[in-house]
């Protein structure tokens, strides 16, 4: 019994010793080669500062933006008829069909939008029940009271109509604005549920961790290929798409507005 208690406690000498000697740096990087785990080899992926600090504009289309136009293409057949757009009605010039009426709506009127309002408390501006389709496209994370936007966003649509939405995931905060949410897929159906209750609503997230990465350092999509961008991790979510149909009758349970 002696000489096992005097060999555990060598052992944990011993063991303690060697990461005083070592480190902190290379007792992981021993730990890692020891169990079998791969060691990163990092390039120039070591550095502080991003590849781009504009979300890899400059470089290609931006990774979120890849998740965005594939939701957006899988969706075209609802953004037809009127449409409500905010900022500009650029996501409905490229993907509508069969677009009668496009509008858009902005809270700063430099844009110009159709209407400049503020989408929480825009009951007096922006008509009910006149849209086939509203679309806020990488919008979210910027409305600070978001119940009451994601309610008028139902409201200014027609029974049957639908809203198509997307929130940042992992992506670095803008530099120029508000910027103030950052839920995971059951954090956003938690608002949800409660402001579009009653509706038909689909909550996804997008993304992987290699995805998740390349867009907080700025990369481009073109920089990884299709089968690493289309490989689904929902612990690493790029970007958050919602899809929400107004009942046939109008009568969604709006319970927060």
């Amino acid at each position: 019994m002696n000489v096992l208690i005097w060999t555990t406690i060598d052992r944990a000498s011993v063991r303690r010793e060697v990461k005083r000697l070592l480190g902190p740096h290379w007792t992981t990087r021993l730990r890692c080669i020891v169990r079998g785990k791969p060691l990163p080899v990092w390039g120039n992926l070591r550095s502080v500062s991003p590849f781009s600090e504009e979300y890899g504009f400059e470089r290609g289309t931006p990774i979120d933006r890849y998740y965005l136009h594939k939701f957006l293409h899988r969706h075209r057949a609802h953004i037809r008829g009127n449409i409500l757009e905010v900022q500009g009605t650029g996501y409905t010039q490229q993907f509508g069909q069969g677009v009668i009426n496009a509008d858009s709506f902005d809270v700063n009127p430099r844009l110009r939008p159709t209407y400049v309002c503020d989408l929480a408390k825009s009951e007096a501006v922006l008509p009910s029940n006149r849209y086939d389709c509203c679309l806020l496209p990488n919008t979210l994370q910027h409305l600070r009271d978001i119940e009451a936007c994601l309610c008028n966003a139902l409201r200014v649509v027609k029974p049957g109509g639908i809203v198509l939405a997307s929130s940042a995931g992992f992506v670095p905060l803008i530099s120029d604005g508000a910027d103030y949410w950052r839920l995971s897929k059951m954090g956003w159906e938690q608002i949800t549920t409660r402001a579009w209750a009653g509706c038909e609503v689909k909550v996804e997230a997008h993304g992987n961790c290699l995805a998740a990465l390349a867009a907080m350092l700025g990369l481009a999509s073109e920089e990884l290929s299709a089968a690493e961008l289309d490989f689904q991790n929902p612990r690493y979510p790029v970007l958050i798409t919602f899809w929400c149909r107004k009942q046939p009758n109008g009568n969604c349970a709006q319970s927060s507005c």
